[in-house]
């Protein structure tokens, strides 16, 4: 938890409260559902919600902005975005039943209304959204193919509406097929500790009122 309000100072008393919910929330449903490795289970903050929270260093969403969290297992990153940005909508999908249970029950006992959840596949989702988030949920390639239909044209925010994915390694041939307009963004400029030394998150505009990447 020290690692959230060193990074986010600002945080409200309810929002820190939530913060500090999670611990217990996620080792209690990881007994029942695996949805982190049982070993990670206690670098929790730092493996899983600071991580998330990355994207809130890229892009302050401002209020009104609607996010679809494709291959959300048990809430990440959307349950800590939703947290931050209590104006914004996250739409939590998954094909797998029981990883949206788990995402259900936290955001139950947190008491969060800003969220909703799809027990579906993104090729099966018709919606549109500002922003596709996805914390390597699938190849950038599949991300981009399956999902930029989604995004809406209406745009509110600093940076294009577009798609956000947090990875980690050489991602050099993944982006090489968007290199002209993809943006990368190197964690351990946001984070110190050496977790994020090889995280990466990547921001690909979707301008589908030229329908077209």
């Amino acid at each position: 938890m020290n690692e959230i309000l060193k990074y986010f100072p600002t945080l409200t008393e309810q929002q820190t409260r939530r913060f500090a919910a999670l611990f217990n929330l996620y080792a209690d449903w990881n007994t029942k559902i695996n949805v982190i490795s049982r070993k990670d289970i206690e670098n929790l903050y730092l493996h899983h919600v600071l991580h998330s929270l990355a994207i809130a260093k890229i892009l302050h969403f401002k209020k009104g902005t609607s996010i679809i969290d494709v291959g959300t297992g048990g809430g990440f990153p959307s349950i800590p975005l939703a947290i931050t940005f209590p104006e914004c909508t996250f739409c939590l999908l998954d094909s797998v039943a029981k990883k949206i249970k788990v995402a259900q029950e936290v955001v139950s006992a947190l008491n969060l209304r800003n969220c909703t959840f799809s027990h579906s596949r993104i090729e099966d989702e018709k919606r549109t959204f500002d922003f596709v988030v996805s914390r390597a949920a699938m190849s950038l390639t599949d991300l981009v193919r399956l999902s930029s239909k989604n995004i809406a044209t209406t745009q509110q925010n600093a940076l294009p509406n577009g798609i956000i994915c947090l990875k980690g390694g050489d991602l050099h041939a993944e982006i090489q097929p968007y290199k002209n307009i993809v943006s990368v963004y190197n964690l351990s400029d946001f984070f110190e500790e050496d977790y994020f030394s090889t995280k990466k998150a990547i921001y690909l505009p979707i301008d589908n009122s030229r329908k077209k990447v």
